[in-house]
């Protein structure tokens, strides 16, 4: 889905700052995944990331819905919780086994 730039920034302002990156270009995902600002839909970057709903089943598209995901961390396990391949460890991301 294409979003507003405006509704871009407000999601990726969720993302969790950490002291250990520059919070206006890097932050984190409910995993704990890097993700980087200009990165977004960039499923080829180890920093991409996209715009997901935390109620699926809702339409809605209200800020209040959408968190940033990291791209390889956006599928659901039956229970609605994110299954989380990709987390991070110091500065770098690593892909669960």
């Amino acid at each position: 889905m294409d979003y507003a730039e405006d509704v871009i920034l407000k999601v990726w302002q969720k993302g969790q700052i950490d002291e250990y990156n520059i919070p206006n270009n890097f932050r984190k995902d409910n995993c704990g995944a890097w993700i980087e600002r200009i990165e977004y839909e960039n499923t080829n970057s180890p920093f991409g990331w996209h715009i997901d709903k935390i109620n699926r089943d809702s339409d809605s598209d209200d800020i209040t819905n959408l968190y940033p995901v990291h791209s390889k961390n956006n599928i659901r396990n039956q229970d609605g919780t994110i299954n989380c391949k990709v987390t991070s460890l110091g500065t770098t991301n690593v892909e669960k086994l």
